[in-house]
């Protein structure tokens, strides 16, 4: 029982480490890190990239409790996220704030 307990703390432990040390590393860089470079514009298509397969997935093949909203419903979220995105001058959190409240909004009414 005793080894048991010890490798779940061990494994609690890397995972805290490799957590909070990949933040730290990330804090560390962000300062030295030119907002018009190249790196910067990389990273900033990469999170939008993934912003845009997670949408994708959600609402394509949804899982859990979004399969039982028509895919109609599904795609009005993701018009009212891109049109909140557009009025609020390409503000990807208000886009994505609508949408995700248009599509809770549906899984309750469903």
């Amino acid at each position: 029982m005793t080894a048991d307990v010890s490798f779940i703390w061990a494994a609690f432990a890397v995972g805290a480490v490799v957590t909070y040390g990949c933040r730290f590393f990330g804090v560390l860089a962000a300062g030295r890190i030119n907002r018009q470079g190249l790196l910067y514009r990389w990273m900033e298509a990469v999170a939008y990239a993934l912003l845009a397969a997670l949408i994708a997935r959600m609402l394509i093949l949804p899982l859990g409790p979004a399969e039982g909203v028509p895919l109609t419903f599904r795609m009005a979220a993701v018009a009212a996220g891109m049109a909140a995105f557009a009025i609020t001058g390409k503000n990807v959190l208000a886009g994505t704030l609508v949408a995700t409240s248009v599509l809770i909004a549906a899984i309750v009414i469903f």
